[in-house]
């Protein structure tokens, strides 16, 4: 009688069911990345670099153009001395906010992408000549002042009101019209936040950077903007004939 031939039994063996299993694990995990980056891409960190450095350039130059002008920066000093003081005693100028950049741009080494950020859509322009609000990527805070270091100065143009981020832009139009806008200081009880655009890049939790009085630059999250910043960025004091907030606020110009 011939001997019934050995058969190898079909099931998995303990060490082959761990790697299926180990398999499996990790592309899910795979699956699952690629997901959430398509519907969350996140931002290359150079890009980030790159603005925070445009704004620390920013900054340098508010520092040289205030040494010139009687430690004032632009918004602060009189038209006679350089700057805009007096065209900001009326209301509704953030049409006009990128005259507080065109007057440093001598300080910015006649640059404007430098005041622009690389996520904006927005593109820069040949020249100062030829500059407007749909060339610029940051607001102005026009009450700081360099004996305020957290004094805000300028930022990010995509920040906006509310507890809801906006789905484009926040105070800053697209048309380049602007806005005028009081954002209350004292507390984080006046809700603002960053819109899902720019370095939010889609993100409810916001993100954006803001430059300070002091001429540093911060990368803040909505959370933190309100919590560690918002309540000490101080007053505006200069504020246009019947638009003084019943609050305490400060005055900020969006392109």
């Amino acid at each position: 009688m011939r001997p019934t031939p050995f058969r190898k039994s079909d099931a998995f063996t303990l060490v082959e069911l761990i790697v299926v299993i180990i398999g499996v694990i990790v592309i899910g995990f795979a699956v699952a990345a690629m997901i959430f980056l398509s519907l969350h891409p996140v931002q290359s960190r150079p890009i980030r670099i790159t603005c925070v450095n445009n704004l620390k350039m920013v900054g340098t130059a508010y520092r040289i153009w205030a040494n010139d002008s009687g430690d004032r920066f632009p918004a602060s000093q009189s038209v006679t001395n350089g700057g805009w003081r007096e065209l900001l005693t009326n209301a509704d100028q953030g049409l006009l906010c990128w005259t507080n950049y065109r007057i440093m741009a001598n300080e910015m080494g006649q640059s404007p992408k430098v005041v622009l950020c690389p996520a904006d859509e927005r593109q820069p322009a040949a020249s100062f000549t030829n500059f407007a609000n749909v060339n610029l990527s940051f607001f102005v805070g026009v009450s700081a002042d360099d004996s305020q270091p957290q004094s805000l100065l300028g930022g990010d143009r995509n920040l906006g009101g509310g507890t809801k981020p906006d789905r484009d832009y926040g105070f800053s139009p697209k048309s380049g019209k602007g806005n005028d806008v009081a954002i209350q200081t004292g507390s984080n009880a006046s809700p603002v936040c960053w819109s899902l655009r720019i370095h939010s890049n889609g993100s409810s939790a916001g993100a954006g950077n803001i430059l300070l009085g002091d001429g540093s630059v911060s990368q803040v999250s909505t959370l933190s903007f309100r919590a560690n910043y918002q309540p000490w960025f101080g007053q505006t004091t200069n504020w246009p004939a019947g638009h003084v907030p019943s609050s305490p606020s400060i005055r900020v110009l969006f392109p």
